[in-house]
Order: structure tokens, then C-alpha cells, then sequence
């Protein structure tokens, strides 16, 4: 393993590469000036996402999402308990190396772009880890990398458009395939269906669920308030109320009518055609 990348390291004992993401009796807590107490955002949770896997990670507000994929990304620190992150246990491991094989797609992101980027320079940026655009540094790979995950996200009639100017769809496709340029081993992805409409969102889940093709051992984790919004590549599902874990497993045995009934605080009846999912109160 050389200084500049971090690999999913072989678990010495299964022979198996070690979870992408492993928590271990992991509590987050924050201090409340006001009364002098602290607030629980999680509590006891137990989590293993490996290679390949594509979790979706589900909730009602206030339920612990964020601070759940902000632990997954490197981006926090538990109170009590144990994070691991590509085989690297967080507080013994450089940070700042870390998070470069995690792909961290945050919307706020693209306010950060100079306004005349286009969608095709802001994809390069991924290559350089930079909000600027530096053409000189891009290598023949970061160029065809980039072309390949234009295409894949349905970008490729907009390459040229000010990145500024793109909806919010585009916008959410383009910082996504930005983050893959650097062939991240964990993608984590807030809520990417927020906000779309209805072409929108299926172009964005056609694009994740192609991901499988492009990185067989990528591993994603995708947090949301609606299974409509979940790619046909989910494989894994996580249920969080409380900051509690309430169910984790495969999908077909996760999302269902009595589990989500008890995660949303109310009947409902989960129906699926084919790979998608809806769900409606009951």
C-alpha cells in the first residue's frame, strides 16, 4: 500500500476484504448548553456494509440519518464506540487520506464552482480533488473516466452548458459522477432524489443502478425518506427511528409492511414491481 491511497485491506481472519463501513456499539451524543444535558442522535448501532453492496438507508426526520452517513464519510467522530472505514479504524488513521477514497456527495458543493465551469469541467474537478479547474493536471484516464461518467448520467448533451445554469437534477447527476472520478471504494449519497420531479429522479436512478457495471465492489449507502426513490440496484436496507436501529438485512426482508409501519410510526403497506418499491399509508 503506497502513501498516497488506501485499499480495502483483507480481513486476516476471513480472508475476505474487510467492510467497507463497520460500526460497533457506536453512540453520538451532543451537549445542550442550555440545559445542561446531552441530546442522543444515536445510539447502540451496529452496522456492516461490505463490497458491492448497495444499502439504502431509510427514516423519518430526526431519525439519525445524517449523523449516520456523516460517520460513514469520515466527516464525524462517534462518542462511545468503534467506526471503521475501508479497514481503517477512525482516531488511529490519517483522516484527510481517508476521505479521499470515499465519494461524499454533498449539494451544497455546487454552489462552491466558478460560475462559467461547465458540466464537463466540473466532472474533471473530481479527478484533481479541487473546486477549481485545472486542465493541466488531468491525465488521458481522468479524461476518458470523465467521458464514461458523463454518458453513464445522461450528461453527455449537456457538457458544454454552464454548470450553473443545469436544473437541480443535473446539477445532483453531475456532482455525482465528480465524485466517482476518483474511484472512490464508498459512495454516500444525502437524500439525492430530494426535490426532483418526475424525470428527474428516474434519470438519477437509472444512473445508480448502472453504477454496478461501472464498479462491481463499490459499495453505496443512500439515505431517503421515500422507497420510491431507491435505484433497482439497492440490495441491503437499514431502518433508523429514534437514532435506534430497528431493522438491517437484505431488502426484500427489510422493507416490509411491519417494519416500515413500526420506522414511520404508522400503518403502512409497502407494494414492488419488479426491482422499484412504493409504499402508502395503509
Amino acid at each position: 500500500m503506497t502513501s498516497q491511497s488506501i485499499s480495502v485491506e483483507a480481513d486476516a481472519e476471513a480472508g475476505q476484504p474487510r467492510p467497507a463501513v463497520r460500526l460497533t456499539g457506536v453512540q453520538v451524543w451532543r451537549w445542550q448548553q442550555e440545559s445542561g444535558s446531552r441530546k442522543s442522535l444515536l445510539h447502540d448501532v451496529s452496522w456492516e456494509v461490505r463490497a458491492g453492496e448497495h444499502w439504502a438507508l431509510l427514516g423519518p426526520n430526526g431519525a439519525g440519518k445524517t449523523t449516520l452517513l456523516a460517520l460513514a464519510g469520515a466527516a464525524d467522530f462517534p462518542s462511545r464506540g468503534q467506526v471503521e472505514l475501508l479497514g481503517r479504524t477512525m482516531g488511529r488513521t490519517d483522516v484527510s487520506r481517508l476521505r479521499r477514497q470515499i465519494g461524499f456527495v454533498d449539494v451544497r458543493d455546487g454552489e462552491r464552482f466558478a460560475p462559467m465551469l461547465s458540466v464537463r469541467e466540473v466532472v474533471r474537478t473530481g479527478a484533481t480533488g479541487t473546486i477549481g479547474y485545472f486542465e493541466e493536471r488531468l491525465t488521458v484516464s481522468d479524461v476518458e473516466r470523465a467521458d464514461v461518467l458523463v454518458g453513464t448520467f445522461g450528461l453527455a448533451p449537456l457538457t458544454e452548458r454552464r454548470f450553473a445554469t443545469c436544473s437541480q437534477g443535473e446539477r445532483k447527476r453531475a456532482l455525482i459522477a465528480r465524485a466517482l472520478m476518483g474511484q472512490p471504494h464508498l459512495l454516500l449519497l444525502d437524500e439525492p432524489g430530494a426535490g426532483l420531479d418526475l424525470p428527474g429522479r428516474e434519470l438519477l436512478l437509472a444512473a445508480l443502478a448502472d453504477l454496478s457495471n461501472i464498479d462491481p465492489t463499490l459499495a453505496v449507502v443512500i439515505t431517503t425518506h421515500h422507497v420510491e426513490e431507491l435505484p433497482s440496484s439497492t440490495s441491503h436496507a437499514l431502518l433508523l427511528r429514534d437514532g435506534g436501529v430497528l431493522a438491517a438485512g437484505a431488502v426484500a426482508q427489510t422493507l416490509t409492511d411491519a417494519a416500515l409501519s413500526s420506522c414511520f410510526g404508522m400503518p403502512i403497506r409497502v407494494t414492488r414491481a419488479g426491482q422499484r418499491w412504493s409504499a402508502i399509508a395503509a
